[in-house]
């Protein structure tokens, strides 16, 4: 008696990757791509999982533009969309990389809260709280803040 046989399903990764001026309109423009080109996979507008993504680009691609700044350079994002199915949770990905690496961000658990008053440093606090997981990585040149997020369906 033959043993039985199962498939995988085939799995379908989505790629998207462009550079974008590390400029602030830049920044809004890799936000505002990134969101379509999410809807365009079947991530709507305005569902949890592209609020949290418009939030996790924002933040990741205004800090590539204020903190990862080197004149004459461009950030990239990336992101990948595996889709899931009831059983599996899907995976976005999203990566943002600029040239500059000396100026590296504290890691996942080592982000602190500004000073009370302060306008700014909460965006890596932003991106701990909505991603499932997220690292700082090296790249030559530069660094890449990965961000995750579990997609249930």
């Amino acid at each position: 008696m033959e043993a039985p046989t199962t498939t995988q399903p085939p799995v379908t990764v989505r790629v998207f990757n462009r550079q974008f001026v590390s400029e602030p309109r830049g920044a809004r423009l890799a936000r505002r791509v990134g969101l379509h080109k999410l809807h365009t996979w079947g991530i709507p507008y305005l569902s949890d999982a592209s609020e949290s993504a418009a939030l996790i680009i924002g933040e990741l691609t205004a800090n590539a533009v204020t903190h990862g700044r080197v004149a004459g350079r461009n950030f990239e994002l990336r992101l990948s969309h595996m889709p899931g199915d009831p059983e599996t949770p899907g995976l976005l990905r999203i990566e943002v990389s600029d040239t500059r690496g000396e100026r590296r961000p504290p890691g996942p658990g080592e982000v602190t809260a500004p000073a009370d008053g302060s306008d700014s440093g909460r965006g890596l606090l932003i991106v701990e709280a909505l991603a499932d997981r997220w690292a700082v990585l090296d790249r030559s040149p530069g660094k890449t803040v990965r961000a995750e997020l579990d997609l249930l369906y």
